[in-house]
């Protein structure tokens, strides 16, 4: 049961990343829980919360970023009951000028199981200094 819940989780985090990868809010919309207590920190950005704030979030980055590419290391899935977490590294490739820029950042993804979904709730990411 446990490892079936962590596959689940695994498949609802890469399906997050694809949503971020594409830049298409559609895909992203349908990874989150649209829910008043979801929540969303952006490195170097202040808390967003609710929803409608957290996919704001994501509509600016999206129309300002050309391309972006995710390379994750350090995946660590966690499940407890209908709650799951998931830390890994982002490596990150993107574009939003003429240089393509690299950067790695630390996140935290939470999801909550909502029906037969796990669904993201809150998004964490830090800059990794190096």
């Amino acid at each position: 049961m446990i490892q079936q819940r962590i596959e689940e989780v695994t498949k609802a985090n890469e399906r997050f990343y694809e949503a971020f990868g594409s830049l298409d809010i559609a895909k992203m919309d349908e990874v989150w829980a649209h829910l008043e207590y979801v929540t969303c920190i952006h490195p170097g950005w202040t808390l967003r919360t609710e929803w409608r704030a957290v996919r704001d979030s994501w509509v600016l980055i999206f129309n300002n970023t050309f391309s972006m590419q995710f390379d994750l290391t350090d995946v660590t899935v966690q499940v407890a009951g209908d709650i799951a977490w998931v830390i890994c590294v982002e490596n990150i490739t993107s574009q939003q000028s003429d240089e393509p820029r690299h950067m790695r950042v630390l996140a935290t993804n939470l999801f909550e199981r909502i029906g037969d979904e796990w669904l993201m709730t809150h998004h964490h990411g830090s800059a990794v200094v190096e």
